[in-house]
């Protein structure tokens, strides 16, 4: 059984910070291109950011470079998401997700965490 269990999610104010975690199956974490999804109420799934799997390689979506800050601990199986300036626009449910290839398409992984709800005040 394969498990991606998101945590840290909450309130921060705009301007603040918080990180996420994802903590996945011994199985396939040192092999997976792992990455970080979100969805806002109304709106699709949207690619944020993505790692591979040594954590050399990593990429982000334009609107949270500079921003963000994906990275990885294999000897945890946990992938992080540092998320600085919070903006008005970053709140919705963020979701981890494993896979086997380098892709900013939510079809490009196999494994999906149930997501952590990351809520910004002005």
């Amino acid at each position: 059984q394969v498990q991606l269990v998101e945590s840290g999610g909450g309130l921060v104010q705009a301007g603040g910070s918080l990180r996420v975690s994802c903590a996945a199956s011994e199985r396939i974490f040192s092999s997976s291109v792992m990455g970080w999804f979100r969805q806002a109420p109304g709106k699709k799934r949207e690619f944020v950011a993505r790692i591979s799997s040594s954590g050399g390689s990593t990429d982000y979506a334009v609107s949270v470079k500079g921003r963000f800050t994906i990275s990885r601990d294999n000897a945890k199986n946990t992938v992080y998401l540092q998320m600085n300036s919070l903006k008005p626009a970053d709140p919705a449910v963020y979701y981890c997700a494993a896979g086997s290839r380098w892709s900013t398409s939510s079809q490009g992984y196999d494994y999906w965490g149930q997501g952590t709800q990351v809520t910004v005040s002005s």
